[in-house]
């Protein structure tokens, strides 16, 4: 363990080698980014989609999506450190995790929650610039996002609850633009919990080994060997959601073809995956950026053709 601190003090991170935080980043700024996440932005894209999704699938403007880009960051800033320094024990007995600033000591817990702080009040701000329906909504997302560090403490399904929270941002997207709930926005939040199931259960095969031993649950280790066909029912799910999505909202044709593209990849994930090989798994949930992409060209292929 001595040697992974020293290593994560002298500007290297185990899991995101190369970053532009490495290369670029003042010293004394490194360990914040790196408890912030800002040198691994795969997490942030994965947050951002859904508000995307919504504010596309509801006709939003281009004033919202940038909002909600610099709400991304904040707030997948801010959950990082506090799952950190909630999981800041359970990290240093994990190869992957043991070289995080908590865990490392580059960063103190005190110093850490001033910068959570910071960083809420940073997305309050964001927040409060929306309207009073969708703020409600966005003050509610607080449930699951401080919930969702201890449930692999008690369940085999955090990935659920990650993907309870995760995906919020499709019913804030829409509340943001409509000042309500509708059915599209349900089907949009529902097909992202069941993605974040799948993608998150090949992030979580990275761990599987270090998880069993010190007694973290997840769903990599309830499925195990069936793993690949658990991720494929996810997948199918999601992509029938979505598809609900875009039916309750009326997408004209254009919207078809693209989700049959999205679907594609995501099928393209299941065949590719090597539970076993941690660089396989790491690749593959990075590539849900990707999907993410197709999806959003999906809803305004569909909003175009209507």
């Amino acid at each position: 363990m001595t040697e992974l601190r020293g290593k994560d003090q002298a500007g290297t991170v185990r899991d995101a080698p190369g970053n532009w935080v490495d290369s670029y980043a003042p010293l004394a700024a490194r360990p914040y980014l790196r408890l912030a996440r800002l040198d691994r932005p795969i997490g942030t894209w994965l947050l951002l989609w859904p508000c995307w999704w919504a504010i596309v699938l509801a006709s939003g403007g281009i004033g919202l999506l940038a909002l909600f880009a610099l709400g991304a960051v904040v707030m997948r800033g801010a959950g990082c450190t506090f799952n950190d320094i909630v999981d800041r024990d359970l990290d240093a007995q994990v190869a992957r995790t043991a070289n995080r600033p908590l865990p490392s000591g580059a960063v103190s817990v005190p110093a850490a929650w001033i910068f959570l702080i910071a960083q809420c009040c940073i997305g309050l701000a964001v927040l409060l610039s929306l309207n009073a329906f969708a703020i409600a909504v966005g003050v509610a997302a607080l449930v699951p996002a401080a919930l969702y560090p201890f449930m692999k403490r008690i369940t085999y399904w955090p990935q659920l609850f990650l993907g309870i929270a995760f995906n919020w941002g499709a019913l804030l997207g829409w509340a943001a633009v409509t000042g309500t709930l509708a059915p599209p926005a349900l089907w949009l939040y529902l097909g992202g919990i069941f993605w974040t199931l799948g993608y998150d259960t090949i992030y979580a095969h990275q761990d599987a080994e270090d998880d069993a031993r010190i007694g973290i649950k997840s769903t990599a280790l309830k499925f195990g060997a069936n793993s690949k066909p658990a991720i494929a029912g996810f997948y199918a799910a999601a992509l029938t959601l979505f598809g609900l999505a875009g039916w309750h909202a009326g997408l004209g044709w254009g919207f078809w073809p693209v989700l049959g593209l999205c679907g594609l990849h995501l099928g393209w994930q299941v065949i590719r995956l090597a539970p076993a090989d941690p660089e396989n798994c790491l690749y593959l949930f990075r590539s849900n950026r990707d999907f993410g992409a197709l999806l959003l060209l999906a809803l305004l292929a569909g909003n175009i053709s209507v």
